[in-house]
């Protein structure tokens, strides 16, 4: 890309006024006062190691607009971040503070960030443009998770797999260890002995299996989540297209470093070789993704992959949490093995430690946890500013039982994702299909929407589809089953106006939306409600130019539930939240509280097979510690009740506090007891029961004698 040699004249700092000093240097890394930053003479590497709460998204939506105010060419600026609304809103953000600059750069304030998105979306958009060079179509589709296990699932049963005399891996266990050695870049091998032990006896059918999920992908012209890190890190092997796509952006900046994987690293290696123009902001604290394959590696790693070393900047002044929950998290993670050094302040006034309440149980914990939220909204706290946290989805299950027996609305980050519910699935198919007729999975699901189609009908369409250029040609000559004949002709008609370009982005949409209503009314009772969702993934549909940017974005950045687009459905205007931990991490509330703080629930009894993984076990427990604001209380349970030992039976067990919080740290909390008075016998023993009870005993006995 040619930019201007001259960059224009330097503004007026006034705009940075409000950065405290390590945010500044951040923000002003290798440009000065006059304008230092040329085009041609990019900063050196940096490394912006940000503790929780310390203005991280500031600090990175000022460098990019202190980058623009000084000559950078926003079309030549690549901002890589973790999800599309957090590309959105860092983009608003610095077209606000650039539109905010006095002096020349007020005329750039238009200028978007046309390269800011997530890695997957970026990887897509570039394999697109260079698709005739790597040997690929443009127009592939790429699959989602559950699409993914479905073709490892054809792939299966194809090779015999599905037909063992001993049980075959599940699909989506097939696809998690085949996503864990592409994103770790490790041996099948070792990925079965560590991560997947019981599936290690199948290592030679899984060697199988995934070669022919390859060649399937490659012949329907698919790619998956991973295939998109993978096919970009392999483009940027070749000199050629490496110096390309290098030369397109002057400045590659990324959000949240320590939740990147192997080839995410090797991909901004290859974009940057000597790290010039580089700048990657993360909290090697907050590490704690590794199940999709992060590393914490990378971020710790990062200085010396360069020569000279890259320049450290730590942010450690925190506007969120008060002085007693900075000093307890402060204490949890400074027993970490390995670390950036850093100590999190704040000026907020001193407002108590956090606590550390014991209970007896978990209904006891379920009945304090929402005594307390309800106190807490009685003086003032909504709902909304509460947050309960754990570290597995089940661990809410009391919670959520206590919550609707006192009618406290709430909302739970977790379960099931918008993208899988059945008829926004039938939907995104029809869409893939006439995207990608290729796309055998999406075929398959289209087809079977029709009555009389089955998987034999439906295997002769796409088989011959697969082996024709001209698809829309096959699907009109096709003659149907006779009970299909009415449903096919207007099937026949939709993939004609869709395929054949005799409609438009989004009318399109609505067509297919149309067409598909009447089989969702004829699988699905509440039809009426799923309605509502179609239509509001119309509205979603159109604010993108093409079918293809909608299917994209929203395959690799989906909303969690329907609410994510369409508000929380809710019969209150307040409502609580209860997320797992790795849901809130970049969330914060004024009063949290941490559910299960034992041994088995924080560190999780399956994660402690080794120390890299108790490690992050902590860090789990100081990301959900730093997302409380005024108040924390951390609970510890008793004992559990523990269902369906095969050698014990029910029992209960007891559990002993969090080894990340041993008793030398114990000075850091306010401790706190909660003992609850046993409710009132309704039956003393050695007190008779009612006759009437007898007699209903007796009766319900002799129903069920001949």
């Amino acid at each position: 890309m040619t930019l201007s040699a001259t960059p224009p004249s330097p503004p007026s700092h006034a705009y940075l006024a409000r950065l405290n000093t390590e945010q500044r240097q951040a923000v002003e890394h290798g440009i000065d006062a006059h304008g230092g930053n040329t085009p041609g003479a990019p900063a050196g590497p940096l490394l912006v190691i940000a503790g929780a709460g310390s203005g991280k998204t500031n600090t990175l939506a000022h460098r990019v607009a202190h980058l623009i105010a000084h000559g950078a060419d926003p079309r030549g600026i690549l901002l890589l971040t973790f999800s599309r609304r957090a590309a959105i809103e860092m983009g608003r953000r610095v077209e606000r503070i650039v539109a905010s600059i006095d002096g020349p750069a007020s005329q750039l304030a238009g200028a978007a960030l046309t390269w800011a998105g997530t890695f997957h979306s970026i990887g897509a958009r570039l394999l697109r443009e260079y698709a005739q060079q790597l040997g690929m179509s443009p127009s592939f589709t790429i699959h989602d998770r559950e699409d993914s296990a479905d073709l490892l699932n054809l792939v299966r049963h194809e090779l015999g797999l599905s037909s063992k005399e001993k049980r075959f891996p599940a699909k989506h266990t097939c696809l998690s260890i085949y996503s864990r050695v592409i994103n770790t870049s490790a041996a099948l091998k070792h990925v079965l002995e560590t991560a997947f032990p019981w599936c290690a006896e199948w290592e030679d059918e899984l060697r199988r299996l995934f070669a022919g999920y390859v060649e399937a992908k490659q012949k329907q012209a698919v790619l998956d989540y991973d295939d998109l890190l993978l096919y970009w890190a392999q483009m940027l092997t070749e000199p050629a297209l490496a110096e390309s796509v290098g030369a397109r952006f002057q400045h590659v900046l990324v959000d949240e470093y320590q939740d990147t994987n192997l080839l995410q690293a090797a991909i901004l290696k290859a974009l940057k070789p000597d790290g010039r123009g580089l700048t990657v902001v993360g909290d090697d604290a907050q590490s704690i993704y590794a199940f999709r394959g992060a590393t914490v590696r990378n971020i710790l790693d990062f200085p010396q992959q360069f020569d000279p070393p890259a320049t450290i900047v730590t942010l450690e002044r925190n506007y969120r949490s008060t002085p007693g929950i900075l000093d307890a998290s402060n204490a949890v993670i400074g027993r970490a093995r390995e670390r950036y050094s850093k100590e999190l302040w704040t000026e907020k006034p001193a407002a108590g430690s956090p606590l550390l309440v014991t209970v007896r149980d978990e209904m006891d914990q379920a009945q304090y946890v929402v005594s307390q939220i309800l106190e807490r909204r009685e003086e003032g706290t909504t709902l909304k500013k509460q947050a309960v946290l754990f570290r597995a989805a089940h661990h809410s299950a009391q919670i959520e039982i206590e919550l609707t027996r006192r009618n406290v609305p709430f909302v739970k980050f977790g379960g099931l994702k918008f993208l899988e519910a059945a008829h926004i699935k039938d939907l995104l198919a029809v869409l893939r299909w006439i995207e990608n007729p290729r796309d055998r999975v999406a075929g398959f699901r289209v087809l079977h929407l029709l009555p009389g189609i089955g998987p034999k009908t439906a295997g002769k369409v796409l088989d011959e589809i697969s082996l024709s250029d001209e698809p829309l040609a096959i699907i009109e000559a096709f003659t149907p089953p006779a009970q299909a004949k009415s449903d096919w002709q207007l099937f026949v008609e939709m993939i004609r106006l869709t395929r054949g370009g005799n409609s438009r982005w989004p009318a399109e949409f609505e067509l297919v939306r149309q067409w598909y209503e009447p089989h969702m009314e004829r699988k699905h009772e509440d039809a009426l409600a799923r309605g509502g969702d179609l239509l509001q993934m119309e509205k979603i549909a159109a604010g993108y130019p093409t079918r293809e940017r909608f299917l994209s974005e929203l395959t690799l950045d989906p909303p969690d539930a329907t609410s994510d687009e369409s508000g929380v459905p809710l019969l209150d205007e307040d409502y609580l939240i209860l997320s797992t931990i790795h849901s809130a991490k970049g969330q914060e509330w004024d009063n949290v509280f941490l559910l299960n703080a034992v041994d088995g629930c924080i560190p999780s009894d399956m994660a402690t097979g080794n120390d890299e993984e108790i490690e992050e076990e902590r860090r789990l427990l100081y990301v959900a510690m730093t997302r409380a604001k005024d108040q924390l209380q951390i609970l510890t349970p008793q004992r559990f009740y523990v269902h369906g030992q095969s050698s014990t039976g029910d029992r209960h067990v007891y559990a002993n506090c969090t080894r990340f919080i041993p008793a030398e740290l114990i000075p850091h909390f306010e401790t706190k007891a909660w003992p609850i008075a046993s409710p009132p016998a309704l039956n003393t023993p050695g007190t008779p029961p009612p006759q009437a009870f007898i007699d209903l005993a007796a009766k319900m006995r002799e129903m069920w004698k001949a």
